[in-house]
């Protein structure tokens, strides 16, 4: 069995490495299997975790994803990840990867593929909602598919907010503090929270904008109004996922929604004109943690 720790796993991952694997893993996931997530607690329920599987022509295996909110004290992430994949001959454990990480660059990774085939190719400004572990991630990885001429910052907290704003100037984007509304004039907004309810109004988005939501990933989330998903072309990592646990099950009818690894084939449409508005749900899949470990094995 290959063991691959989270000092090693996250000293291989870049921005490139998980593009390309989390691509290749979308496609993937169109004659693959993902099965069902599962939930579940530690000893204090406040500690969750879920497991994730899935399985296609070349690979087998597990992702488990915990959040331990008590490790914030502790001086620890609280999020980790961990991937494990199985030998297809054995039924046996053929590797395990720490990846805490590296779980944060593949998350971003997918909304950088879907924002690289579905927001317009002039786009130039992003609005982030969410100023938590995950959103910086979350706009390094878009520039890196669009040149970003400016970042509006949405936070809860103006010295959260200031800090991280900071904190994306320190990685060459320009970025400032924005209300909701004002935001919602970007070219691509992306969402990066826990949020149970719309996080602003859908009349507040322009046309032509690409919209991405990777907050919701549980029954009861949810991030986008649902008028916003019922004049939008609709797209996702995996419908019947979506459509359960992800933004989609909010959706007043998502009969239309395109799995995104189609639009990748060529089998389905994408962006058909620029004053559409699209919207890519992030529920996330273990194939992508699964393609983005077998990548870090071999390299």
């Amino acid at each position: 069995m290959r063991f691959l720790s989270e000092e090693e796993s996250a000293a291989l991952i870049t921005e490139e490495i998980a593009f390309d694997a989390v691509r290749e893993a979308l496609i993937a996931a169109t004659t693959g299997q993902t099965f069902p997530a599962v939930f579940g607690h530690g000893t204090d329920p406040g500690n969750r975790f879920t497991v994730k599987s899935g399985a296609s022509a070349e690979l087998a295996g597990v992702k488990v994803g915990s959040f331990w909110p008590g490790n914030d004290a502790k001086g620890m992430p609280r999020h980790n990840s961990t991937i494990l994949l199985l030998d297809q001959e054995t039924g046996r454990t053929a590797a395990v990867i720490e990846a805490g990480k590296v779980n944060a660059f593949r998350t971003a990774a997918a909304d950088a593929v879907a924002a690289d085939v579905l927001a317009r190719r002039d786009a130039t400004t992003l609005a982030i909602f969410g100023t938590g572990h995950q959103a910086l991630y979350e706009c390094v990885a878009v520039s890196k598919v669009r040149d970003l001429e400016s970042v509006q910052v949405v936070a809860r907290s103006a010295d959260r907010g200031e800090r991280f704003v900071e904190l994306l100037s320190s990685k060459g984007l320009r970025a400032q503090l924005s209300t909701a509304q004002d935001a919602c004039q970007a070219d691509i907004i992306v969402t990066a929270t826990t949020s149970r309810a719309p996080l602003f109004d859908a009349d507040w988005v322009r046309p032509g904008t690409h919209v991405a939501s990777m907050g919701s990933d549980a029954r009861g989330k949810q991030e986008l109004p649902p008028e916003l998903l019922a004049k939008a072309r609709l797209f996702c990592d995996l419908p019947e996922q979506s459509v359960q646990i992800g933004e989609m099950q909010h959706a007043i009818d998502a009969t239309g929604l395109t799995a995104l690894g189609d639009v990748l084939t060529g089998k389905a449409e994408g962006r058909v004109a620029d004053d559409d508005i699209t919207v890519f749900d992030s529920s996330g899949i273990a194939l992508q943690d699964l393609y983005v470990a077998v990548e870090l094995l071999r390299r």
